[in-house]
């Protein structure tokens, strides 16, 4: 009984092709099954622990001030000078793709960084290749988190390095060793990543979905899915017409900045967004390019223009939350416990692990919770510990790059002006593929 909310939301996001009214209902069904009579009461508790809770909070600010980073290069004509450095050069889909790929892996500080960065830097030149943006929003979010995790200089080594000294699978000071010990064996990650070329140079045939999507676009030349609209040049973010050509520089200087600024700070990216959107204002304002006022508007309107992905990923922290009162985690982790043994244990945790990231749109919040249970089995069956943190980053890079309504999947869908179910689905035999080979992968790492 305790999964039936996850699997309300799941038909339901299927069935509404949307993602908050899923979640919510999920959440009140939830809390109904714990709480009765009183859920009201409940609900309104709920919500405002998730609302005080500081990784809630950091999401919002995060993502609240990245796009009025974003918003201040669309004024700056900087999104459109790198569109027209890139269209010199690069004259077909494949192209697109395979250069939105090249851009992701360099993006690897922050998985919302990359999403965000890549998807708006790259829409236009897809667009002009003929991409649907469904293929767009794939190739951006599997270089996102399964960049951030196989790369260890990230926001995600920095989670998980922690988790990993907290739970005692390493010694204090030694907790990056054993996550670059892993990295060998984030097998999801890196087939995530892997596969994109392929499917960029049409080696892997379009799936399911993605099928249709891009014959819709050879047919129409519409790349945008039903229910999401191009947005008409007298709505898009304001360009500044007495500079000249666009500068090229504008565009790479809040991304040099961001990543120097987040590792300045200890990979503090939250300190990292402050900076860098302080001193491109600053920039801005230097070269005239904006006035004060200007400056401020495009701010506030950058961060209004997060509010519907925002409103997505705060009701799936509030679902993961009843989800934890109702112990999902604890109950599906039991459920493999008389299973255990040191050559299935990677294979299980991925299989487990992922499931219960992907049903809860949770891809950190779920290993707070189960890591404990996982340390104990690793060091129960003498199970190698870096296999099985690997194990652990691709369960957790699966659920953030397969779950209809992670906070990944609604981030890449606004950056490429996608709707979020349409990019989930089409996304999702893609990440099944990658899943089946880690699977396959784990058993024989298993056996060896």
């Amino acid at each position: 009984m305790s999964l039936l909310p996850a699997l309300a939301v799941f038909v339901l996001a299927i069935f509404l092709r949307r993602s908050i009214e899923p979640l919510v209902f999920g959440s009140i069904l939830g809390l109904a099954m714990l709480h009765g009579p009183s859920l009201l009461g409940e609900l309104t508790d709920a919500s405002l622990r998730v609302m005080t809770d500081a990784d809630v909070a950091w999401v919002i600010l995060v993502c609240g001030l990245m796009g009025s980073l974003i918003a201040l290069q669309h004024r700056a004509g900087a999104f459109r000078a790198f569109s027209d450095f890139l269209r010199q050069r690069i004259h077909s889909g494949s192209g697109a793709l395979m250069a939105t790929w090249f851009f992701g892996l360099l993006l690897f500080v922050d998985d919302y960084m990359n999403s965000l960065a890549a998807g708006n830097a790259m829409r236009e030149l897809s667009d002009q290749g003929g991409v649907s943006r469904e293929k767009l929003a794939y190739v951006v979010d599997s270089t996102a988190a399964p960049v951030s995790a196989i790369v260890p200089f990230s926001t995600w080594s920095v989670f998980f390095t922690g988790l990993i000294v907290t739970n005692g699978m390493a010694a204090e000071g030694e907790g990056f060793s054993l996550y670059l010990a892993a990295v060998p064996f984030m097998l999801y990650p890196w087939f995530a990543v892997l596969q994109v070329p392929a499917v960029a140079r049409g080696w892997i045939p379009d799936l399911g979905p993605m099928r249709s999507a891009e014959r819709r676009v050879a047919i129409t030349g519409e790349s945008v899915p039903p229910g999401q609209h191009l947005v008409p040049s007298s709505e898009a973010p304001a360009e500044f017409a007495g500079v000249g050509k666009p500068r090229l520089s504008l565009f790479f200087f809040p991304l040099i900045v961001l990543v120097f600024s987040t590792f300045w700070f200890d990979k503090d990216f939250l300190q990292g967004v402050y900076v860098t959107t302080a001193l491109y204002v600053f920039v801005l304002l230097v070269a005239r390019i904006v006035d004060f006022n200007e400056a401020f508007d495009t701010v506030l309107d950058g961060f209004s223009s997060m509010l519907e992905p925002l409103a997505v990923v705060v009701a799936s922290f509030l679902f993961k939350d009843v989800n934890d009162a109702l112990g999902v985690p604890e109950y599906v982790v039991g459920m493999i416990e008389p299973l255990v043994t040191a050559s299935l244990l990677p294979v299980l945790i991925f299989v487990t692990m992922g499931f219960l990231a992907f049903v809860t749109g949770s891809s950190w919040g779920v290993f707070v919770i189960a890591m404990p249970i996982v340390a104990s089995l690793t060091a129960e069956v003498g199970a190698d510990p870096a296999i099985v943190i690997g194990a652990s980053l691709s369960a957790s890079t699966f659920g953030s790059h397969a779950c209809f309504y992670s906070d990944a999947t609604v981030l890449t869908a606004k950056a490429t002006e996608c709707t979020p179910l349409q990019h989930a689905l089409t996304q999702f035999p893609y990440a099944l593929l990658a899943a089946g080979l880690a699977i396959l992968g784990y058993l024989i790492l298993g056996w060896l």
